[in-house]
């Protein structure tokens, strides 16, 4: 376990970034440097953070941020099944927030309201797939209206999202690198701990696809789950659900928002549903290297949910 660490410690300076395709930009958004709303804020759900990952739109013209759906579920802390949990209904209040620690909620930056739960739907539909239960961990909030002009897709640090995440998913190996920016209220603010580099650990073919395994520097820890990660592209590519107990201890899993996404747009109701492209060109900083090659799969490990 020391030699994988330090491996990844070595493996994560800074180096050039792959060139990423020039990204869209929205006029209704708010300049980055300025916005307040975005992939890696913090949200309060019943007394729950999370971290929100990235920006939804829809035909409608309303703006979404998603989180995890655990995040808005009533079960214990190692529950992972979202067919088998209750949540809280959909309208529940959601606040956006900056600087929560550990002992207060932080400066109220936006609110709004579940709108989407991956977990009420598959419950509604009677989903039984094992893997679509265990790893369709995607929620929306819609932001209220009068907030809606505090918001820009791009993610902190890293920019990007440049395209969203094919309707089949991705395929991750072992190594490939990925970054993420999470903002826990565990770590009481301490902005140079949100932005988070991280490799691959390899599919395990038995999750379907639907989730993937991963290393970061910092982990993910509780208050990170649902933060985004992109590829090295700039790519979205998943959500932080889950942390991993075995055999890698300290690693996370993420589920596949490709997947996800393909089963909000057939299910949610909510028409024309979509990833909003950044702003700001991707500059991820490289792995050298490629990370941690021959790292191996995770085989059956068991994991917890990131409340």
């Amino acid at each position: 376990m020391a030699a994988l660490v330090a491996a990844l410690l070595a493996s994560l300076a800074p180096g050039s970034a792959e060139a990423a395709p020039t990204t869209r930009r929205y006029a209704a958004w708010a300049p980055a440097a300025s916005a307040v709303l975005t992939p890696g804020t913090q949200a309060y759900t019943d007394g729950a953070q999370c971290t929100s990952n990235f920006v939804f739109t829809d035909s409608r013209g309303d703006v979404y941020l998603g989180y995890s759906a655990h995040c808005a579920g009533k079960g214990e802390s190692t529950d992972t099944d979202g067919c088998k949990v209750d949540s809280v209904p959909l309208g529940t209040k959601v606040t956006f927030a900056e600087g929560g620690s550990p002992v207060a909620d932080g400066t109220v930056l936006a609110t709004g309201r579940l709108a989407y739960s991956s977990w009420i739907t598959m419950r509604r539909l009677g989903t039984k797939d094992a893997n679509t239960c265990a790893y369709n961990d995607f929620a929306l909030v819609k932001v209220a209206r009068k907030d809606r002009g505090k918001v820009n897709p791009s993610v902190p640090q890293f920019g990007g999202p440049v395209a969203a995440p094919a309707a089949k998913g991705v395929v991750l190996a072992a190594g490939d690198q990925l970054y993420s920016y999470g903002n826990s209220s565990l770590r009481g603010g301490a902005a140079p701990f949100s932005p988070k580099y991280g490799v691959a650990l390899g599919d395990d073919a038995a999750d379907g696809g639907w989730s993937h395994g991963l290393y970061s520097l910092t982990p993910g820890i509780p208050g990170d789950s649902g933060s985004g990660f992109l590829d090295a592209k700039g790519r979205a590519i998943g959500t932080l659900s889950t942390v991993g107990l075995a055999p890698l201890p300290l690693s996370n899993n993420i589920g596949d928002l490709g997947r996800e996404l393909a089963f909000a747009q057939k299910h949610s109701g909510i028409p024309g549903l979509r990833l909003a492209l950044g702003t700001e060109p991707f500059t991820g900083a490289g792995l050298p290297g490629g990370g941690l090659p021959g790292l191996p799969a995770l085989p059956g490990a068991p994991s917890l949910p990131l409340p």
